[in-house]
């Protein structure tokens, strides 16, 4: 009779604290590690031989937006794809709950997401259950559903402000009556006491709903912020999140302001918070200001967190993506709707080609659509695998320079290739200096956390629900153009780290009484492969979806559901209603 359910014989163990890998065999019964050692006794009902390979926890993303996919999909990729098994939903502020259940009130948070998110708003509207109001009864609608792994949300402030306001609450210079935030603050601390990991809240003016509207979250007073978050605080539980425009603003004194009022709010809490931190190019430094300024305020006693990414954000555009460098030039946009296959074939046509050419350079933009159509300094090809830290030389702008032709002439052959699904790749944010060596000072600062990854989020234009695999693949292997990072650290990171600021501290680490979310890796293979496109949500609404390589096997709760990238049918997942202790013992470890 088998000792252990199951058995990875021989692995090198990165087991999440940050400690030296080391070669181990670990066993599991019952969801959970049971030993850790040099050699485990006994046989397992399951044996692994992982030489040469290595296990790790299973990653935690604490920051996507599968609140409205998780009503539907139990797989839940690309997350689970790229080794995740546990996510935390419900950040920067928006989500579905609670709901006045009304079709106006469904087409508002619809249009509010596929705004803030761009997650089509016909997938949503198709796929959405809606069965529930408040969110203890979102919480309940997805506790009846099962995943391929474990998912967590939070209360979100604007759906909140618009179900306790009306109208109102989705203008942001609308402020709250007495009965009003009281009522808010009720509905917090419900959702919290329901489970609901904690608050988040927006102030971006990036965020807009589907018809470009501000959130009414975004000039939400210190008062009001302070109310909810107590009210939260309340419970002796709960985390919040928070994106505000300190990290991009130009006006210093607003960004000053801004981590003031953070500040005053975790003064006023004493709940851990975290924040968007990227880098903007026009503010290379900015990000520098922000990270000494949690460090005093950690220095202080004050459980402030970056949130930070392990790559550039950047944008990927292509025939099949939201956007291509070719949007505004009438010869392309008469093409837009056909068929992908007559698009590049007309795309081919040499008279077409040159009246695009033209037509680019009689069309100019400023801001943000100037750069997404023109730069083409920081313009690059995606590979395969994907290398997020391409080199200038590789760019647009000197592959043209090289060849002596028009940038446009260049895009226009490779948006042709693959038969039309070849994408672009632009670096907006982590990316001022053409390298990723300030974003390397960012994951060595000691109060950042891993998260960005906006998975679930962002379907035709960003794919960084991969990030988990970047952070293995690029910093601990690969990288060329500066200083690489230790595997054991990158996959602290985004393991015993990321999973203790949200509360969990049953996973995280390869240790007895942890949950048995454990990753097999082959090092050598991992990588992160391109993105396509796909269309696979309701309604055939389109997203990006991104398949790795090197993830041999990963168990969530002890049970495989992902072999060689591919989904095994198992669902352990389920929803995980608020913080999880420490196990005190292998046998307590469990749900």
């Amino acid at each position: 009779m088998s000792e252990h359910e199951l058995v990875i014989r021989r692995a090198s163990v990165v087991d999440g604290s940050g400690a030296p890998a080391r070669v181990a065999d670990v066993a599991v019964s019952a969801g959970v590690i049971t030993a850790v050692d040099a050699h485990v006794d006994g046989r397992g009902h399951r044996e692994i031989d992982a030489e040469g390979l290595t296990v790790t926890p299973g990653f935690v993303d604490i920051h996507t937006h599968y609140d409205g996919q998780a009503t539907w999909d139990p797989v839940l990729a690309p997350s689970s794809i790229h080794g995740v098994t546990s996510v935390v939903m419900g950040n920067c502020g928006v989500g579905f709950a609670p709901a006045v259940p009304t079709p106006e009130q469904h087409d508002w948070l619809i249009g509010l997401l596929e705004g803030v998110e761009d997650i089509p708003g016909t997938a949503l509207a198709e796929g959405l259950t809606w069965d529930w109001e408040t969110f203890p009864d979102y919480l309940d609608a997805l506790d009846r559903r099962r995943f391929a792994l474990d998912v967590a949300t939070q209360v979100a402030h604007a759906p909140l402000r618009v179900y306790v306001m009306g109208e109102r609450g989705a203008n942001p210079t609308e402020l709250p009556d007495a009965d009003e935030l009281g009522a808010m603050a009720a509905h917090v601390r419900a959702g919290i006491e329901a489970g609901a990991l904690g608050f988040t809240t927006s102030r971006t003016y990036v965020h807009r709903t589907r018809d470009g509207a501000p959130l009414g979250t975004r000039y939400s007073t210190v008062d009001e912020l302070t109310a909810l978050a107590g009210a939260m605080a309340e419970t002796g539980r709960g985390v919040i999140q928070l994106i505000s425009d300190a990290y991009q603003s130009p006006d210093a004194a607003y960004a000053t302001a801004e981590m003031a009022m953070m500040r005053s709010l975790v003064e006023a809490t004493g709940r851990p918070l975290s924040m968007t931190v990227q880098q903007p190019e026009p503010l290379p430094d900015r990000w520098r200001e922000m990270v000494a300024w949690v460090d005093a305020c950690v220095a202080d006693g004050l459980p402030l967190r970056t949130q930070v990414a392990s790559r550039p954000i950047g944008v990927l555009q292509g025939l099949t993506a939201s956007v291509n460098p070719l949007v505004l030039c009438p010869s392309f946009q008469e093409l837009a709707r056909l068929p992908l296959a007559e698009q590049v074939a007309k795309l081919r046509d040499p008279d077409r080609r040159a009246r695009i050419v033209a037509e680019h350079d009689a069309r100019p933009v400023e801001g943000m659509l100037a750069e997404l159509v023109g730069g083409f300094h920081k313009l690059f090809p995606m590979d395969d695998p994907v290398d997020y830290e391409p080199p200038a030389s590789a760019s647009i702008a000197a592959r043209a320079a090289a060849a002596g032709r028009h940038p446009v002439e260049v895009v226009l052959d490779l948006l042709v290739e693959r038969d039309g699904n070849q994408l672009l790749y632009m670096p907006l944010f982590n990316y001022a200096r053409g390298n990723l060596d300030d974003v390397r000072e960012m994951l060595l600062t000691p109060n950042a956390l891993m998260g960005l990854s906006d998975a679930g989020a962002h379907c035709g234009a960003i794919s960084d629900g991969s990030m988990t695999t970047t952070a293995l693949a690029l910093w601990a292997r690969d990288r060329t153009a500066g200083p690489t990072l230790p595997l054991e650290l990158m996959v602290h990171h985004i393991t015993q780290r990321t999973a203790a600021h949200v509360g969990w501290h049953d996973r995280g680490v390869v240790a007895p009484g942890m949950l048995a979310d454990l990753n097999v890796i082959d090092m050598a293979a991992l990588a992160a492969h391109p993105p396509r496109i796909v269309r696979d949500l309701p309604a055939g609404g389109r997203r990006l979806m991104q398949r790795a390589s090197g993830y041999v096997h990963t168990f969530k709760s002890g049970v495989e559901t992902f072999a060689e990238g591919e989904h095994t049918g198992e669902l352990p997942g389920r929803l995980v209603r608020g913080p999880r202790p420490a196990p005190r013992s292998p046998s307590a470890a469990g749900r």
